[in-house]
């Protein structure tokens, strides 16, 4: 995805899988970015940790609008942020499609959080429906600079309404952008959806290697030995995103059978170094 609402978080490819190894203890870490969404209800994120895009997003062919303030990224009360995702338009927004048919939010840290290597974990709970698409992920910070997908991306999780049990985890670089992005996906036992209930995402990024996890069970690991000879760009500073996205080329549209509003729901976002040593960038 770009920077602002351009966003490209496109199809990874890989396999699932059920059961793995469990990802590295925690003993050792140094937190360097903790949002535990602590406030009262229908309050607005801190702005001194996020700021939140507005627009549309053509290169996605997505549907939603992103709206300003609290009116689709707000906390409940409880401890958690909840973006919502609407079928409305009460701004009369206008999207690459004509007038737009939903709103939804979208925050990243550019600019106030980017770190190099180290500990990148949230727990969510997801919307379900068909054309429901939300995502966490991280775009390198010099995207201003050299573009997407020269900047890199690494996609934590993301998660599409057809596939309610099944979520994804990508990279995006030269020559292994968009479709041709190098990942996996990780699905539930026993036919569960990932709505169902809160789940943990996250991943272990260390020099020439990110390693995903599922609730604390890896299920895939990455080095510049995947990319078939193309260039390894996740060696520098990275900022983070949280957004709801409504259809699109990946998701499909919403149809008939999908209800609103939908949320995502977000407990926590933390980001820890590697050991207690290892440098924020």
């Amino acid at each position: 995805m770009a920077c602002g609402v351009l966003g490209i978080a496109a199809l990874p490819t890989g396999a699932s899988a059920d059961s793995a190894p469990r990802s590295p203890t925690a003993t050792s870490r140094a937190a360097t970015f903790t949002d535990d969404f602590n406030g009262p209800a229908g309050a607005a994120v801190d702005g001194a940790k996020w700021q939140i895009e507005t627009g549309d997003n053509v290169n996605n062919h997505e549907r939603q609008y992103y709206t300003a303030g609290n009116r689709n990224a707000a906390l409940d009360g409880q401890g958690n942020l909840v973006i919502t995702a609407r079928k409305e338009n009460p701004g009369n927004y206008q999207c690459w499609y004509g007038t737009c048919e939903y709103t939804s939010a979208r925050l990243n840290t550019a600019g106030k959080f980017t770190q190099t290597y180290g500990h990148v974990e949230a727990r969510m709970k997801v919307p379900r429906g068909q054309g429901m698409w939300p995502a966490f992920w991280m775009l390198g910070a010099d995207i201003g600079d050299v573009g997407w997908p020269n900047s890199g991306e690494i996609d934590v999780m993301e998660n599409v309404g057809f596939e309610p049990g099944t979520v994804h985890g990508t990279l995006h670089g030269p020559g292994y952008s968009g479709s041709g992005g190098i990942g996996a996906g990780y699905t539930l036992p026993g036919g569960e959806a990932f709505a169902d209930k809160f789940h943990t995402f996250a991943v272990d990024w260390s020099p020439n290697k990110v390693t995903w996890s599922v609730d604390g069970t890896v299920y895939q690991t990455r080095t510049p030995a995947d990319l078939n000879g193309n260039r390894w760009v996740f060696d520098k500073p990275f900022f983070l995103i949280l957004n709801l996205a409504v259809g699109g080329y990946w998701p499909g549209d919403p149809d008939g059978s999908t209800t609103f509003p939908q949320r995502l729901v977000v407990d926590y976002v933390h980001v820890s170094t590697n050991n207690a040593a290892a440098p924020k960038s």
